[in-house]
């Protein structure tokens, strides 16, 4: 009888020491809260498909996704310390480090290398050019980034931006009050317009979408960017969620439809196919660029945003112009062969 209650002992130690051990990994796991930019949307299965598919997991990394309230209020809650990363604006960086340098988040790695600022008229309205501009009536939210840097956009095409008119509005009355002619355009994000008129029965092609990149004003918009606490005390943690990032980032670019699986997962009730409309066009028109074709997913252009730091320092009246180390490091991207935009 002595040998079986051995046998039952070391099985039993053998258990224990294996839930120990399992306790010790999950131990070590290094927990990051990660901050969306906005309410769940498609573009945001980048995120979800990462944490789904245990690429977080793989890295030592214990990641929690929370919505957010607006791109620059990613920064904000960042520098406040109640998130350690997320995906907002690096316009909002650039104007935190001229402003408070050295609490800003980093960006370490862009998303979308084309910023989604537009205006939108209709095609039977009385803007078809912008030389048809003064005199009408445009609107746009107060504190809107594409309100803001509407007058640079509109000097930099030989355009008097205090010869047109402005209403402040509500954000989801934007489209509707332009519909309707009350406004002659409106002052938007392209990725969310396009989505609200196609919601509203219309068809966005009977719109002139305006957007700044195409008329002079290049600048950069969305990525994800850490606290400069989780940077200085744990690079290899910043490295893991770029290098998780990045894996789930490739995979959804060549095939959209992981990503809406992904937040299908998360919010059952979501319109999968306005959804895959809005990643489709967040690929097209926001992450496709010059930049990420040519250098991979991730990357900056060194001149382009040297030029866009200047744009932005200008239209927020910054005393000074950050340096774009301050802004951006590329220092956590993988290898090239690892970040290439897929074939299409």
């Amino acid at each position: 009888m002595l040998a079986p209650f051995r046998s039952i002992a070391a099985s039993a130690i053998l258990a224990i020491g294996s839930l120990w051990s399992t306790a010790g990994l999950a131990q070590e796991l290094t927990p990051v809260r990660f901050t969306l930019d906005f309410v769940h949307q498609g573009v945001h299965g980048f995120y979800y498909r990462a944490l789904q598919e245990g690429y977080f997991e793989e890295e030592g990394l214990e990641v929690t996704i929370d919505q957010g309230e607006g791109s620059a209020a990613t920064v904000t809650r960042i520098m406040s310390g109640a998130y350690d990363a997320g995906f907002g604006d690096i316009n909002a960086i650039i104007q935190q480090a001229a402003l408070n340098p050295g609490d800003q988040p980093i960006m370490v790695y862009q998303v979308y290398s084309r910023a989604p600022f537009v205006m939108v008229t209709r095609k039977d309205g009385p803007i078809q050019s912008l030389e048809d501009l003064p005199g009408n009536l445009l609107g746009g939210p107060a504190g809107s980034p594409t309100l803001r840097l509407f007058p640079g956009f509109a000097r930099a095409n030989g355009i008097d931006p205090d010869a047109i008119e402005y209403m402040n509005m509500a954000p989801n009355l934007q489209e509707q009050l332009m519909v309707r002619g009350d406004i002659a355009g409106t002052l938007v994000f392209n990725v969310s317009a396009f989505i609200n008129l196609i919601r509203m029965g219309e068809d966005p092609d009977d719109y002139n979408w305006f957007t700044f990149a195409d008329y002079g004003l290049d600048v950069y918009s969305n990525g994800v960017m850490v606290s400069p606490a989780l940077l200085e005390e744990n690079p290899e943690a910043v490295a893991g969620l770029v290098r998780a990032l990045n894996r789930s980032m490739v995979e959804i670019v060549a095939d959209p439809d992981l990503g809406i699986e992904a937040m299908l997962k998360v919010e059952p009730l979501l319109d999968s196919e306005l959804e895959l409309q809005r990643l489709n066009f967040a690929i097209d028109e926001l992450m496709r660029a010059d930049e990420t074709v040519a250098g991979g997913l991730g990357v900056v252009d060194d001149t382009k945003l040297a030029e866009a730091i200047t744009v932005i320092s200008e239209a927020y009246e910054l005393e000074q112009e950050p340096e774009a180390s301050a802004v951006y490091s590329d220092k956590f991207l993988p290898d090239m062969s690892e970040r290439e935009w897929p074939a299409m």
